[in-house]
């Protein structure tokens, strides 16, 4: 239990706040009729690495990041995975094998595609 909240306050305070900037940046900015900010999203990226990089390293020991069995923790992170996957940004995950595997895994859970299909009926200006 203990890991799970570990991984869950690492994506609150490390993953997030990134992974929200670029999503916005990227998905929403256009949306509205704005110029993206490159330079933004450059140094976001920057930063978002160097996250990926201690995911990559926890799941090059665990198929999951809180044990060996998809937990709430893996969970949390999947909408803003899926929106991150639509992005250029996407090319961060697939870099590093194990966390794009782990991605993978957990977007393609029938659960998952079941809420993510809700989800898109109200998005439908994403696709």
């Amino acid at each position: 239990m203990a890991n799970i909240v570990v991984w869950m306050e690492v994506k609150a305070h490390r993953f997030d706040p990134i992974a929200t900037k670029l999503i916005h940046e990227l998905l929403f900015t256009d949306f509205f009729g704005k110029e993206i900010d490159n330079a933004f999203v450059e140094e976001n990226e920057a930063q978002l690495a160097k996250v990926l990089d201690v995911y990559k390293a926890r799941l090059a020991m665990s198929k999951y990041l809180a044990c060996k069995y998809f937990t709430l923790a893996d969970l949390d992170h999947m909408p803003a995975l899926q929106y991150l996957m639509r992005t250029k940004v996407k090319q961060l995950i697939d870099e590093r094998p194990h966390v794009s595997a782990w991605c993978k895994d957990g977007l393609t859970r029938l659960a998952w595609e079941k809420v993510w299909a809700l989800q898109e009926k109200r998005l439908k200006w994403l696709n």
